[in-house]
């Protein structure tokens, strides 16, 4: 057997068969990252459009219970899972689309959409939530958390929607190469 025999029968990363098994294996780390980014989206778009407006109608004490319960509860693992997991996919995808053309240009666009999104969190969102965790006066906490907290929110949402769209371009056209490989 050559080369391209032993890798199209074993499947092993050589010839041809390798060859579709590391673009399979490519299509599934792409894929796994939109969905990834599909749930992070998800779960900021909600808070844009309900959790936060439906606190908005509580009273301050209420608000910062709720608001510090929340922050307490979703630091588990679901959640870090796509939090930590969409951009690092994504980054995963960037590299196994090293010098490929045409998806590669939309990876790195989502990727870098991840890596802004991380950082309002880490810089905006998360210094907000440590301070209304330490305040102890429900009013005075509230009105230096909610109009900021919200529209950094608004902005991640938007940035992690924009790396979805980016995904979701990029797979469409891994698709088209892959048909057409």
């Amino acid at each position: 057997m050559t080369d391209i025999e032993i890798g199209d029968h074993e499947g092993l990363g050589r010839g041809v068969g390798g060859d579709r098994v590391r673009r399979g294996a490519t299509a599934g780390v792409l894929g796994t990252a939109a969905v990834a980014t599909g749930l992070l989206a998800g779960v900021y778009y909600v808070f844009a459009c309900a959790v936060m407006p439906a606190l908005a109608r509580s009273d301050d004490r209420t608000y910062v219970e709720v608001v510090r319960d929340v922050n307490d509860v979703i630091q588990n693992p679901l959640f870090f899972l796509a939090f930590l997991g969409a951009p690092l996919l994504t980054g995963l995808s960037a590299w196994r689309l090293r010098g490929t053309r045409p998806p590669r240009p939309w990876v790195w666009a989502a990727l870098a959409a991840h890596v802004l999104a991380f950082a309002v969190t880490a810089a905006c969102n998360v210094p907000l939530n440590d301070a209304l965790a330490r305040a102890t006066a429900p009013g005075a906490a509230r009105a230096h958390f909610e109009n900021p907290w919200v529209a950094w929110n608004a902005v991640r949402t938007v940035l992690v929607t924009l790396a979805l769209a980016c995904l979701a371009r990029a797979l469409l056209l891994h698709g088209r190469t892959e048909r057409r490989g």
